[in-house]
């Protein structure tokens, strides 16, 4: 059984064993222990405060994996977060993919050229991060009930978050870590490498010195070099499954790149995405789901709760058109809900 909850900070030790396997295709989670016990920090502090307006507050999911014979062995198997506003004490600066119109009546000549061009239009988006799930986990639903909780949350705390979602994916990088898109520009305007810049300034996206280095004006992307033009927009191996989740849920890619490795950025109005717009309120009946083999669905369950929220996988018949979905006492335990209580559901 698995369970996807926000993390605490008896989670500290097994999160720092997470932060220890290489995953480039994770953008924002600590690496350091002391960063850790931030973000479990922060985001505990989070999901307390009473929100009106989003802001500063991150909240960190956690997948927890628990074994029905020994309750007691638990293990945490994959992460998740979201930024209530991105850049809520700067500015979340990206790439926008621009044509330009260049024109010679002279010459009887008209053709487009893509550019980049520095935006800040992601700034006060509410941003999806810290994505990780264990191999073991990452064929099944599991995966995709964690990349989805976070926005089961959003939709059940609407004023904690903006209209608008974003995911950055890490873009493509070579065995040594290098990235040809920054090797071919930003290196040219910071004069370090790639893993410097990411430990450095990388993160936040917004710091200062960002624009105060980067060009101004739009990059003319032909001038490129080839292997830079070739990975914009593409995203690094390890980040496939998230790609494919988001894409699922209503993401669109195209529009915006990161700064730094020219990964795709995924962004979409909340009323875009499935879970916003195919979810339903159902209310909780004890008992086992039944249906002939074949005709059943995988759910995911969440509970209605703040600070307590729990969400699980629930293979059942077709919900829509009832009021009452079926979850057995143990599982009921698991979401900290009782018969007659109310759940979202949505179809994953």
């Amino acid at each position: 059984m698995y369970v996807v909850r926000p993390v605490e900070t008896a989670d500290i030790p097994a999160l720092e064993s997470l932060a220890a396997v290489t995953m480039p295709g994770v953008h924002t989670l600590p690496r350091s222990r002391d960063k850790i016990e931030l973000a479990v920090e922060r985001s505990l502090a989070s999901f307390a405060a009473q929100v009106d307006i989003p802001s500063e507050e991150s909240y960190l999911f956690v997948l927890e994996s628990l074994t029905e014979r020994h309750p007691a062995e638990r293990r945490i198997c994959g992460t998740a977060a979201i930024f209530a506003s991105a850049g809520s004490n700067g500015t979340y600066f990206s790439f926008r993919n621009d044509v330009i119109q260049q024109v010679s009546r002279d010459l009887n000549i008209c053709h487009s050229v893509h550019a980049l061009t520095l935006c800040s239009e992601l700034t006060a988006y509410s941003q999806l991060s810290s994505f990780y799930a264990d191999p073991a986990v990452q064929d099944g639903p599991e995966a995709a009930l964690l990349s989805r909780s976070r926005l089961l949350y959003a939709l059940q705390q609407p004023q904690r978050f903006g209209d608008r979602f974003f995911v950055p994916l890490a873009g493509v990088t070579d065995e040594a870590g290098e990235s040809p898109f920054w090797n071919a520009l930003g290196r040219k305007f910071f004069k370090m490498d790639f893993l410097d810049a990411e430990r450095v300034i990388g993160g936040a996206r917004n710091r200062t010195l960002i624009v105060e280095l980067m060009p101004h004006y739009p990059v003319y992307v032909p001038l490129l070099p080839g292997d830079a033009q070739a990975v914009m927009g593409q995203i690094h191996p390890s980040g496939e499954l998230a790609f494919n989740l988001l894409t699922a849920e209503g993401f669109e890619a195209d529009e915006y790149i990161d700064i730094f490795d020219g990964g795709p950025i995924l962004q979409a109005h909340k009323h875009a995405l499935r879970t916003f717009n195919s979810s339903q309120t159902l209310r909780v009946r004890t008992g086992a789901s039944t249906s002939r083999e074949g005709q059943r669905l995988n759910y995911a369950i969440s509970n209605n709760g703040s600070a307590g929220f729990r969400a699980i996988t629930l293979a059942c018949p077709d919900l829509d058109g009832v009021e009452a979905v079926a979850l057995t006492p143990e599982l009921q335990d698991l979401l900290r809900v009782a018969e007659g209580d109310s759940v979202t559901c949505v179809r994953i």
